[in-house]
């Protein structure tokens, strides 16, 4: 019932934003009641990864996140190799880190992460049409 309220009242007008609040509040809203891990200011984050030289970005199907470059990029670049088919092959991850907007004199993705936990290396789907391949 809760749900068809909450639809019904994203469509007469209330943002989805305060929808998304209202119904956080309601799923465990006791502090008392939350793991450890909720709390701790991380984001559980699945995507497509990629480092190349010295840019690494994960792609997940709202955002585009450049990837800060260090040892735990360097960890997951490695768990990603043994999927890479080519040196520009996207591989699916899922990553619980530290999201925060680009300084805004530097240019780039809007927002970067800091990775601090890697949970999920998969192989890619070689049946996607989502390839695209540079030539010379």
């Amino acid at each position: 019932m809760s749900v068809f309220a909450l639809m019904w009242g994203c469509k007469n007008g209330e943002s989805k934003t305060q929808a998304g609040e209202d119904q956080k509040q309601e799923i465990g809203s006791d502090e008392k009641e939350r793991t450890e891990k909720q709390s701790d200011g991380l984001t559980l984050l699945k995507g497509d990864f990629l480092y190349m030289a010295d840019a690494a970005v994960l792609q997940t199907h709202r955002e585009v996140y450049a990837v800060v470059i260090d040892q735990k990029m360097h960890e997951l670049d490695e768990m990603v190799k043994k999927y890479k088919k080519e040196e520009t092959d996207m591989i699916p991850v899922a990553v619980r880190a530290k999201i925060f907007p680009k300084p805004e004199d530097e240019e780039g993705w809007d927002y970067r992460i800091e990775i601090k936990e890697i949970l999920k290396v998969s192989e890619p789907d070689l049946s996607s049409t989502d390839i695209i391949k540079l030539g010379n």
